[in-house]
């Protein structure tokens, strides 16, 4: 089956096909290949997409928590303390705030040490240590609220 006479690629009023498309290359290549020197052979290292540590968004999640619970306590306890009920409500959720900033802190330590280990498979060092820093000032702002709605309450 050929073309029409006089018409080399297309019909008439047609435009000629589109000549063959070159498939590209992807973005990065599927695998690193490194030649064992003195042989035809190769080692075939595959790339795999790193992953971010579970223990570091553990760690990041309850150090957000342990800010949040730590303004409720806030909230609780100078509110509650001219009533005489603040610090006992205040205190209730101190050991909460206490409880999801010292996991945040644990949490964030052994994301570390996981990321450290595993070397370039994983990450999420970032969301290790800011969980380990809100868990710190989460469980600190909820001793020092709670001891203020202690003060107020006694005066």
């Amino acid at each position: 089956m050929g073309y029409p006479a006089g018409q080399p690629g297309g019909y008439p009023g047609f435009p000629p096909p589109p000549p063959p498309s070159i498939p590209t290359p992807a973005a990065a290549p599927a695998m690193r290949v490194d030649v064992v020197q003195g042989t035809p052979f190769g080692v075939a290292y595959p790339l795999v997409q790193s992953t971010p540590s579970g223990p570091s968004i553990g760690s990041l999640v309850a150090g957000v928590a342990s800010i949040l619970v730590s303004l409720f306590v806030t909230c609780l306890g100078v509110g509650g303390a001219q009533e005489g009920w603040g610090p006992a409500a205040g205190g209730a959720f101190t050991a909460l705030a206490v409880f999801l900033g010292l996991g945040a802190v644990g949490l964030g330590v052994f994301g570390m040490r996981q990321i450290r280990l595993a070397g370039r498979g994983v990450t999420g060092r970032g969301m290790a240590i800011t969980g380990m820093v809100l868990g710190s000032v989460g469980a600190g702002f909820a001793l020092f609220s709670l001891l203020l709605a202690f003060l107020l309450a006694t005066s």
